[in-house]
C-alpha cells in the first residue's frame, strides 16, 4: 500500500520514507532499530536529536504567543535578531526572517535586484541553493535541469571542477555585464563538500566590487558551526553583503530562514520599499526554536567540538582510504563536514537520472553527523563505513 503523501526527490511507485519514532543526541530510533545519524538528517540537527531546552522554549513560546503576523513585533524577533547581528561581521544591520533556506535565497535574489536594478546572478554548477523556483534556478545541479526553464538571468560558472583553476567569475562578470549578485555557497555541501582555495573570496569580493555586484553567502548547508567555525565564510577572509541561513538556524527543530543584510544594503530600504514578505515569516514558533538553538550552540561549545573533533575524523577517512583504495578516493572537509569520493559500479549509484555528469566525481559520501557527537561515536560511525565499503568490496 503506498503512502497517502509525495515522497521527495523520487519515483512514487515503491518509495518508502524513513520510519522514525524519536531520537536522542546523535541518535536516531527508527521502526527498525536504532541508528547512528552521520547525516543530521538532512545537516539541520546539528545541536542534536531529542533536545529537550529546545523542545520546551518552543512549548513555553507556544503558550505564550503561538501566532503572529509577519510585520508584528515582540520580544523574542527582536531578540533573535540583535543575536544574529551580533554574530555576523561588523556592518550588518538588518535581518529578513524567512521560512526557510529556499525562501531566504529567493528574497535574497529579490533584493539585490531591488538594490541594483539588474536581474543577471552568477552561480556555481557546482552549488545548490534550494528548491523553490529561484533558489532552484540558480541551483547548478540536476535539481534545476528538471524544472527548466528556470528565472532568466541566471548564470552559472564551472568554478570548483577539477578542470578549473581559480575563479572564472570575475572574467564572466566582464563578458556579461549587469550581473547584480554573486550567490556562492561558502563550502559547496550536497555536491561533495567542495572547499574554495585560498584567496578565492577575496578575489570575488574585489570583482564585485569593480562591477557593482552583491556577494550573497549561502551558509543554509554550512552555518552554525558545520564547519568549525559558526559560519563557514569565516575560513576566509573578506565580508559579504548578505548571508542567507536555514537548517541549522533552529537545529531542524523549527520552520525559519533568516537574511543578514550589511547597512551598505539596508540603507536602500530607509526611503525604498521593501518588496518581500510571506504569511508566516517570523513565525514565533520558529523564532523560540532559534533563540534557544543558538543559546545551545553557546552553551554546550557545539561549534568548538565540530573544529575539536574534524582531524579525527579526517584521519578515520584516510584510514579507510588506505583500506578500500580501489573505492575510495579524495577525502576533504572542515569542521564535521566531509565528503568521500566513492569509485562505485552502476548498481550502487542509483538512478541514472541524479548521477553526476561527465567529468564530475563519480559519486560521494557526504558525511555531517550532529555536533554534539563524541569522538567515541565519531569511531564508531567510520567503523560502521568501513564495514559498508567492505561489503561492496
Amino acid at each position: 500500500m503506498s503512502d497517502p503523501f509525495f515522497h521527495t526527490w523520487q519515483a512514487q511507485r515503491g518509495a518508502k520514507g524513513l520510519e522514525l519514532r524519536g531520537g536522542e543526541g546523535a541518535w536516531l530510533e527508527t521502526a527498525s532499530g536504532r541508528v547512528l545519524d552521520f547525516g543530521a538528517l538532512v545537516y539541520q540537527v546539528n545541536p542534536g536529536h531529542g533536545h529537550r531546552r529546545i523542545a520546551e522554549a518552543i512549548a513555553a513560546q507556544a503558550m505564550r504567543l503561538a501566532v503572529a503576523p509577519p510585520n508584528a513585533v515582540y520580544p523574542e524577533k527582536r531578540e533573535l535578531a540583535e543575536r544574529l547581528l551580533a554574530k555576523a561581521p561588523k556592518g550588518f544591520t538588518k535581518v529578513l526572517f524567512t521560512l526557510g533556506g529556499s525562501d531566504a535565497n529567493e528574497n535574497a535574489l529579490k533584493i539585490a535586484r531591488l538594490v541594483t536594478g539588474r536581474y543577471k546572478a552568477i552561480a556555481r554548477y557546482r552549488g545548490y541553493h534550494g528548491a523553490t523556483f529561484g533558489a532552484v534556478s540558480l541551483s547548478g545541479d540536476w535539481r534545476r535541469q528538471a524544472v527548466e526553464p528556470g528565472l532568466p538571468g541566471i548564470v552559472h560558472v564551472l568554478d570548483l571542477d577539477p578542470t578549473v583553476t581559480g575563479t572564472q567569475i570575475p572574467r564572466v562578470m566582464e563578458l556579461e555585464g549587469n550581473v547584480g549578485a554573486v550567490f556562492l555557497e561558502s563550502v559547496v555541501g550536497a555536491n561533495g563538500v567542495l572547499i574554495p582555495p585560498k584567496g578565492y573570496y577575496e578575489e570575488v569580493r574585489a570583482a564585485c566590487d569593480r562591477h557593482g555586484a552583491l556577494l550573497v553567502i549561502d551558509e543554509v548547508l554550512a552555518g552554525f558551526g558545520r564547519t568549525g567555525k559558526l559560519f563557514g565564510f569565516e575560513h576566509w577572509d573578506f565580508t559579504p553583503d548578505m548571508i542567507t541561513c536555514g537548517k541549522a538556524l533552529t537545529g531542524g527543530y523549527g520552520t525559519l530562514g533568516a537574511v543578514l543584510v550589511h547597512e551598505r544594503v539596508a540603507e536602500r530600504f530607509e526611503e525604498h520599499v521593501l518588496a518581500c514578505g510571506l504569511t508566516h515569516h517570523a513565525h514565533p514558533i520558529g523564532v523560540a526554536a532559534a533563540l534557544e538553538t543558538l543559546r545551545v550552540y553557546d552553551d554546550e561549545k557545539l561549534v568548538e567540538n565540530a573544529a575539536a573533533l574534524e582531524p579525527r575524523m579526517r584521519a578515520g577517512l584516510l584510514a579507510l582510504r588506505g583500506r578500500f583504495p580501489e573505492i575510495v578516493g579524495d577525502v576533504r572537509g572542515l569542521g564535521l563536514l566531509f565528503a568521500m569520493e566513492l569509485r562505485l559500479g552502476d548498481a550502487h549509484r542509483g538512478p541514472k537520472e541524479i548521477r553526476a555528469p561527465e567529468g564530475f566525481p563519480e559519486s560521494a559520501l557526504v558525511l555531517s553527523p550532529p555536533l554534539c557527537l563524541t569522538a567515541e561515536e565519531l569511531d564508531e560511525g567510520v567503523a560502521r563505513i568501513g564495514r559498508a565499503l567492505a561489503k561492496v568490496a
